[in-house]
């Protein structure tokens, strides 16, 4: 039975059924704030230990290699976690039976994980339960309370203990202090691995020659011991040492995040661009022929005009370049030709792309008011209305697409019905007006019948429904250029197109502000 006694080592000798090479103690108090080796601290909140399931193994130091017994015993009580634990008949147990005897290991510390903790504002790990691995001997615990109380030996051992015993034999001596010697692990800073409540660490030396050569005739357990030390004491090596041997690998392709998309380019489609002159003339019918019922046999017909106009077109360069160093050009892998080829090229569709958005914003003179953009009705009104104003204005058109602002595009995705389904559901709708997606490359789905085009260069409110035929973009992508600088020992890279835009009907479009 545990039972706490004073807080000085007692020897007992066991006689019949008197327990045998058994210690007993505190494994850990309660409530209790204690500093690791490691700089953490933890506290074990009462019951966070289990009194059953599987018995923890008896270590020395935390070493799973030096297993000398094991608990039989766990009692929780007001002030922490009590224990009985039993030692094997191994040389190993005897050593560390008579350390104890003698006061030399005279604490414990537990191992467990946490299964159920938390963290204070102050950084202290509460751990409300764990699952107990194991319960080692140690010089330093790291809970001042975790003692061992009592000390409980045979009769024989009891007597062999005693003050007057003959002096130890040096081999043995050199072979406690090898045992000694070997590092208690470094406790874990992390909860869910285990914690070690040790103090201190111990360090560990390598043995001398005799001794490793001792341990190698010896055999058995020494050299088993010899083998453990020198995986001890051997000096940690890390990348930090060897930093002149690690390789720098580069894992391609290079990622970039800049997508070169053109929804508004791409739902126009470019004309080509003509080769000659700064201004071309883009002819537009303004004025149409007449007819009428003729009002008699020979009498003369209606008549009428026809007026074409010329829509000047000026052209306009976009392009960027930058210096590419020889150095640069011959050393770099993945090569920085290639990458930056890929960023002018990106750079001039997205620059392009806005041009094009601004000049179809700008151009559209007809417009209506979308007072709220979370109605469902209001969407529906307004863009009919757009739809009856461009087919009465542009003379039998109706529009096919919708353009929109990111915003705008997030406000027609969300809307619903009135009992919480989408309007415009991606699968299998009942009751919607089309079919839109939160994602794609230029259109994004259908939406009252129109084709949805979503745009990051329109400014934000943007709701344009129209006809692309309306509007004209034209382009030359000349691409990129390269000239060397023998000067500098260096390259001039550059990207360059020549675009322009029209707006040649004005009809075809309606904004809603």
């Amino acid at each position: 039975m545990i039972r706490l006694t004073a807080q000085q080592i007692t020897l007992d000798a066991a006689e019949g059924d008197q327990p045998s090479r058994s210690i007993t103690g505190l494994a850990v108090p309660w409530d209790t704030v204690a500093t690791l080796s490691g700089g953490e601290q933890v506290k074990f909140l009462k019951g966070s230990l289990p009194e059953d399931g599987p018995a923890p193994k008896l270590l020395e130091y935390h070493d799973d290699t030096r297993v000398i017994g094991v608990v039989t015993e766990r009692v929780s009580t007001d002030e922490g976690m009590m224990f009985t634990a039993k030692l094997a008949r191994t040389r190993a147990a005897d050593d560390s039976l008579e350390l104890l005897a003698m006061g030399a290991l005279d604490s414990v510390s537990v191992g467990a994980v946490p299964t159920k903790f938390k963290r204070t504002a102050g950084g202290v790990l509460e751990v409300s339960e764990a699952r107990w691995l194991e319960l080692s001997v140690v010089t330093v615990p790291a809970y001042a309370d975790a003692q061992v109380y009592s000390v409980a030996a045979s009769a024989e051992e009891a007597e062999a203990n005693e003050p007057q015993q003959e002096e130890p034999n040096p081999t043995q001596d050199s072979e406690e202090e090898n045992m000694e010697a070997q590092p208690t692990p470094v406790e874990a800073a992390v909860a869910t691995t285990p914690i070690y409540a040790t103090a201190v660490k111990r360090e560990a030396k390598l043995p001398t020659t005799v001794e490793y050569l001792a341990a190698a005739i010896a055999g058995g357990d020494a050299w088993h011991r010899m083998s453990e030390a020198l995986k001890a004491a051997a000096p940690d090596v890390t990348t930090a040492d060897t930093v002149g041997a690690l390789p720098q690998i580069i894992v391609g392709p290079t990622y970039n995040n800049l997508r070169g998309l053109r929804p508004v380019v791409d739902a126009i489609q470019p004309k080509s661009m003509p080769q000659s002159g700064k201004i071309f003339i883009r002819p537009s019918v303004t004025t149409h022929t007449s007819m009428a019922v003729q009002s008699a046999e020979n009498a003369a017909l209606q008549a009428g005009t026809f007026v074409v106009t010329s829509n000047q077109v000026t052209k306009s360069t976009y392009g960027g370049y930058v210096n590419i160093s020889e150095q640069d050009l011959d050393w770099t892998d993945p090569a920085i030709l290639s990458l930056i080829l890929d960023d002018l090229g990106r750079i001039y569709a997205v620059t392009t792309d806005n041009v094009a958005a601004d000049n179809l914003l700008a151009g559209c003179s007809q417009s209506a008011v979308l007072t709220d953009p979370t109605s469902p009705s209001e969407w529906i009104s307004d863009i009919y209305d757009a739809a009856s104003t461009i087919l009465n204005n542009s003379l039998g058109n109706l529009p096919t697409h919708l353009f929109l602002s990111p915003n705008m595009f997030a406000a027609l995705g969300k809307l619903v019905d009135t009992t919480g389904r989408p309007l415009l559901a991606p699968t299998m709708p009942m009751n919607a007006f089309g079919s839109q997606v939160p994602g794609g490359a230029n259109g994004v789905g259908q939406a009252f019948g129109l084709s949805v085009i979503v745009d990051r260069n329109f400014a934000a409110d943007t709701v344009i429904v129209g006809d692309p035929s309306g509007f004209e973009i034209f382009e030359q992508q000349k691409g990129a250029i390269s000239l060397d600088n023998p000067s500098t020992l260096s390259r001039t890279l550059a990207w360059r197109g020549t675009f322009a835009t029209l707006m040649i009907d004005a009809t075809k479009f309606v904004k809603l502000t």
